[in-house]
């Protein structure tokens, strides 16, 4: 006779029911399963957003789990420790989950298939969170990738595999083990004020992800390639929300972009290039952790950035007060929906760690505390990126002007209008929110007078590059 003992399906940020390789395989087993979420040692360490959001995410995610007769079962404390506890309680054999690679959690979950293997348990990672494995993804001289366009030539024709059908139902325990209320956790607690507006933004959930990318795929991707910088349009997948927690798979969205493509449509391969970059992020993680703490080229651990965030600018830069508008407008978006432009996104890290001269340390964890769509790979690379410290074969002599970018990607204005208040005499309520989202020390108010540039474009150019001589000289 086979094993009949329970298996434990250990969730982190891979929330959903449908294409989740350990679920499909737990499912076939015939075992019983006993889904588990626990907020442990890494999640601990997330900062005000991501915390928020993961903890929407498992909410709705237990929801799903009760209509196919399962239940989440949630516990918090040191992991290892909170599983062993499980295995008592239920007598399971084995603990399944879905590989991570940043890191953190690549410590947490090599102490903990070490600590379960020495039980003699069952400890299986399964993979699922990326399109490729990065261990898989070489070079002809059999290293990894440091560019990303020859990533994208040697993965591009690759079978990804057909995505699974979600279980229409688990095998459940005799007993089901005792669960903790997520409330009780308050995960949204370092939201403050700020969780109220961003939670008109958020797009919850499994069946929220899919409709999301039905209508890109459906209406937007054929004007992707160009519709994307348009800061002012909806022209994006917005799916890097749900692809952080899980709540869509990768190959799903591969999928649909491919069908695209073979139905003509012409921005669906620069959608499957943004997803292989997202893989690609993971790759450099993996081959290079360092990435996520210190700069990837070694040789500008020495550039003299600026690393008090006590500085005036660089407070003003955070709280969208640079008196660039472009620069300004997109910080306030972030503070009101929890995500932010990508275009966006290029030009304020530019912005900072150019004109500002600020190390990018500081914009990263800055991202990190208020995005709801953090990523560890895609903002360590993004942010790098932007610097000149990453992996861009333009390093430090690219700064974005804000002004050109403005001119080029804001012509008729709408998304400064969208997120800056001051100066107009009947505001949009997206440009209004900001000031209740923020915190209420920094005595922010719509009337205020909008600032001069606290580093002017040109000047903060000039100084940016000269920085960059000296140092190389």
């Amino acid at each position: 006779m086979g094993d009949t003992s329970p298996i434990i399906l250990w969730f982190r940020r891979d929330l959903r029911l449908s294409d989740h390789p350990a679920l499909h395989e737990a499912a076939g087993s015939g075992r019983p399963v006993i889904p588990v979420f626990v907020h442990d040692e890494v999640v601990e360490g997330y900062a005000a957003a991501p915390k928020w959001r993961l903890g929407l995410g498992v909410a709705h995610f237990a929801e799903r789990l009760q209509g196919i007769g399962a239940r989440l079962i949630l516990r918090r404390g040191q992991v290892l420790e909170s599983l062993r506890d499980l295995v008592r309680e239920t007598g399971a054999g084995a603990v399944w989950w879905t590989h991570a690679y940043d890191p953190d959690a690549l410590r947490r979950d090599d102490q903990v298939k070490a600590g379960l293997e020495d039980d003699g348990l069952e400890a299986r990672r399964f993979r699922g969170h990326l399109l490729f494995e990065p261990w898989t993804v070489e070079t002809g001289q059999g290293s990894f990738y440091k560019v990303y366009t020859p990533y994208w030539n040697a993965v591009k024709t690759r079978d990804v595999g057909t995505p699974y059908a979600a279980p229409s139902a688990l095998e459940a325990p005799g007993d089901w083990p005792m669960s903790e209320d997520i409330a009780d956790w308050q995960m949204g607690a370092a939201m403050n004020r700020g969780a109220e507006i961003v939670a008109a933004h958020v797009n919850v959930g499994e069946e929220a992800a899919r409709g999301r990318l039905a209508a890109f795929t459906g209406h937007k991707i054929a004007d992707y390639k160009n519709a994307r910088d348009i800061l002012g349009e909806n022209g994006t997948s917005r799916l890097s929300e749900n692809l952080t927690y899980g709540e869509i798979s990768i190959r799903a969205c591969w999928h649909a972009g491919q069908r695209a493509r073979e139905e003509g449509k012409a921005g669906a391969e620069t959608f499957l290039k943004e997803l292989v970059w997202r893989d690609f992020a993971y790759h450099l993680v993996h081959h290079t952790p360092h990435i996520t703490e210190d700069s990837w080229r070694e040789e500008w651990q020495s550039f003299p950035w600026n690393e008090d965030e006590r500085l005036k600018e660089v407070r003003d830069w955070k709280r969208g007060r640079t008196g660039i508008e472009l620069v300004d407008a997109a910080m306030r978006e972030m503070y009101v929906t929890g995500t932010m432009h990508n275009r966006g996104r290029m030009i304020v890290a530019s912005y900072l760690t150019k004109h500002l001269r600020t190390h990018w340390r500081v914009g990263m964890k800055w991202f990190e505390d208020c995005l709801i769509d953090w990523d560890p790979a895609s903002n360590a690379m993004g942010w790098q990126w932007s610097a000149g410290s990453g992996p861009d074969a333009t390093p430090y002599f690219r700064v974005f002007n804000p002004e050109t970018q403005a001119e080029k990607f804001d012509a008729d204005r709408t998304y400064r209008r969208a997120w800056i208040a001051e100066g107009q005499g009947n505001p949009p309520q997206t440009a209004l929110s900001y000031f209740r989202a923020i915190p209420c020390h920094w005595a922010l108010e719509a009337d205020d007078a909008y600032p001069d540039p606290i580093v002017p474009v040109d000047r903060g150019r000039k100084r940016a590059l000269a920085a960059y001589e000296d140092w190389k000289s």
